[in-house]
């Protein structure tokens, strides 16, 4: 597996063309404590970039963006029911959907986790 980052803080595992997609730490610290997360349901078609998921928090809302286009298999309904997941497991049991790439190249634009630690050092 192979695991790649936006500089909006997602991250995204890859497994042969299934990825699955959460939020970084960062971002769930930046949010706060999660009250409300919505994921996408499976056969939602998504663009690179576009609207995936959404998460509220004591502090905002905000927008998952999909690190790639594709077809989505499984949404985390676990962490629709019990969204403080995200805040203890932002990067394991708190992922929010699985999908089916639908162009390997997309990855091309995204960081690894050496280039996101710059990214977060950047930001201080």
């Amino acid at each position: 597996m192979t695991r790649y980052y936006t500089e909006d803080h997602e991250w995204i595992e890859v497994e042969g063309d299934v990825a699955t997609v959460g939020i970084t730490d960062h971002a769930q610290s930046q949010l706060g404590d999660l009250v409300f997360v919505e994921v996408p349901k499976p056969g939602t078609e998504l663009k690179k970039g576009g609207e995936a998921a959404v998460v509220e928090s004591v502090k905002a809302a905000s927008d998952v963006f999909s690190p790639v286009g594709g077809r989505v298999i499984e949404g985390n309904q676990t962490i629709e029911g019990d969204p403080a997941m995200v805040n203890s497991d932002p990067e394991g049991a708190g992922w929010f959907f699985r999908l089916t790439i639908a162009d390997p190249a997309e990855l091309d634009g995204l960081m690894d986790g050496a280039a996101y630690a710059e990214l977060l050092a950047g930001i201080g």
